[in-house]
């Protein structure tokens, strides 16, 4: 009788661990699930880029090839003109999204097809709807990372970049020196708020649009020619001068916010 009264105690707490442990495993596999999804867009984007370097695609991101087939093109274009900036958005959106290149010669393109402010448009929305979906995926799958791991440096980066995102990002749109795709990611490290990023990104692409679209609305003498446009013009002093204007403008409200703490701790 003792050893009967030892060993059911000693039973039950066995079977009460065992039955503990069954949920347990199971909210641990239910918790990994979302920490693995929550990568899957950006996985699909960094496919996408490798698949198209891998397929040779990048081979017809050439002026060459607008240069061969720019009479089927506007053919195609003057035959359906409710479909052709369709399909020239979303194709502009994807190309953002999966960070390829060619964005400059695309948006001559459009200029050439479309005229200067209509492919500024389409341009614009494209190029904004695309730089979203690449923000959405970066800030869902690390963002949530990097906040809790961020030291006191990054943290007051971070807090510094949401006070006035919209000047900096206005800036870093404006001014051409950074790599677009560089641009649409590092906003998603720093939290910068969803409606922020998309007011900066749309406002902030549209003048350098508007002077490639203009470059691309004036091809005709070259695609005749088959003589390659001056893409570097953006970097001339008469082009860069006032992009460089506007992004001063964009952080006269930073300055002023910092002159007037400065003068109220004083």
């Amino acid at each position: 009788m003792p050893r009967l009264t030892i060993e059911l105690p000693a039973t039950g707490e066995a079977w009460k661990t065992t039955s503990m442990a069954l949920p347990e495993a199971a909210n641990e596999n239910r918790d990994r699930r979302p920490a693995i999804a929550r990568f899957v867009p950006l996985v699909v984007l960094v496919l996408g880029l490798v698949a198209f370097f891998a397929f040779g695609l990048d081979r017809y991101i050439k002026f060459s090839t607008l240069c061969h087939h720019h009479d089927s093109l506007v053919g195609w274009v003057a035959d359906n003109p409710l479909v052709a900036p369709v399909v020239f958005i979303l194709t502009y959106a994807a190309m953002v999204a999966f960070s390829l290149p060619g964005g400059v010669l695309a948006t001559i393109v459009g200029g050439f097809l479309f005229g200067t402010v209509a492919s500024t448009g389409y341009v614009v929305v494209g190029a904004t709807a695309g730089a979203t979906v690449l923000f959405l995926a970066a800030r869902t799958a690390f963002g949530t990372v990097l906040r809790a791991r961020a030291g006191p440096a990054l943290k007051r980066m971070e807090a510094g970049f949401q006070k006035d995102a919209l000047s900096y990002l206005l800036v870093l749109r404006l001014v051409p020196i950074f790599p677009f795709w560089l641009v649409n990611l590092v906003p998603a490290f720093l939290n910068v708020p969803l409606r922020t990023y998309v007011i900066g990104t749309f406002l902030g692409i549209i003048p350098g649009t508007v002077v490639f679209a203009s470059i691309g609305s004036g091809l005709g003498g070259l695609l005749a020619d088959c003589r390659k446009p001056d893409f570097g013009v953006v970097f001339h002093p008469t082009i860069l001068l006032p992009l460089l204007g506007l992004a001063v403008l964009a952080l006269i409200p930073v300055l002023f916010r910092r002159w007037q703490a400065r003068r109220s701790r004083s």
